[in-house]
């Protein structure tokens, strides 16, 4: 089972190949590093990386997720699909987005993990979303407080690096890195991204914002 598995491993530098039967990074050098493919869930290639097809249809046939990603995971290029064409995590993810119902009780069970309190049942999807909204705006604006650092909102221009000020540049910067290790998560446990990704990162951000506060502060 998936929760049985060693949940990541990070590759660099070398050919990932299958020889004599076994799973093994290759470096410049020759020598070979044996990878317990079958006890992965997630196998993240970064940059220098290159794989054989015999490596990548072996970790199809364990459910091993191929995952192409930049340094430390921070950025995700492209994925392969953990176990063959099994379906039945997306089934059932999309039940859950399509059912009116199953989707309201979802969202009412993440705001829960992320609140540490349960809404209020008579909420819509939308309400829901928009006290989150405003509470997420209300925690910047306490740590920044907390921990003295000059908040004026979350602005910036993904055009313009340069036009945001430091706290919110620290906040893009990490966002971007929880963003690529979470949607290789998301890929991993054999859902779609585009429903889950942001639901994810967002109990996590918050947590984030405050190490990056602590840090910040004078």
């Amino acid at each position: 089972m998936l929760k049985d598995r060693i949940s990541m491993i990070f590759l660099r530098y070398g050919h990932l190949d299958v020889i004599d039967g076994a799973f093994v990074l290759v470096d410049q050098n020759g020598v070979r590093t044996h990878i317990p493919v079958g006890s992965v869930a997630c196998i993240m290639l970064e940059p220098g990386t290159r794989v054989s097809h015999a490596a990548v249809k072996l970790a199809s046939v364990v459910g091993t997720l191929l995952v192409w990603v930049g340094e430390a995971g921070v950025r995700l290029y492209s994925s392969g699909q953990p176990g063959g064409a099994r379906s039945d995590k997306l089934l059932y993810q999309a039940r859950l987005a399509l059912d009116k119902e199953l989707r309201l009780r979802v969202v009412q069970r993440m705001y829960e993990l992320r609140f540490k309190e349960r809404p209020d049942k008579n909420l819509s999807v939308q309400q829901l979303m928009g006290i989150e909204g405003f509470r997420v705006k209300e925690t910047y604006r306490l740590l920044a407080q907390k921990y003295r650092v000059t908040w004026h909102g979350r602005r910036y221009d993904p055009k313009d690096w340069e036009k945001g000020d430091i706290a919110n540049r620290c906040i893009s910067a990490a966002t971007s890195c929880l963003y690529g290790i979470t949607e290789a998560a998301v890929l991993a446990a054999g859902y779609r991204r585009q429903s889950v990704l942001f639901t994810a990162v967002n109990l996590y951000r918050l947590c984030m914002t405050s190490q990056i506060s602590s840090s910040l502060t004078p």
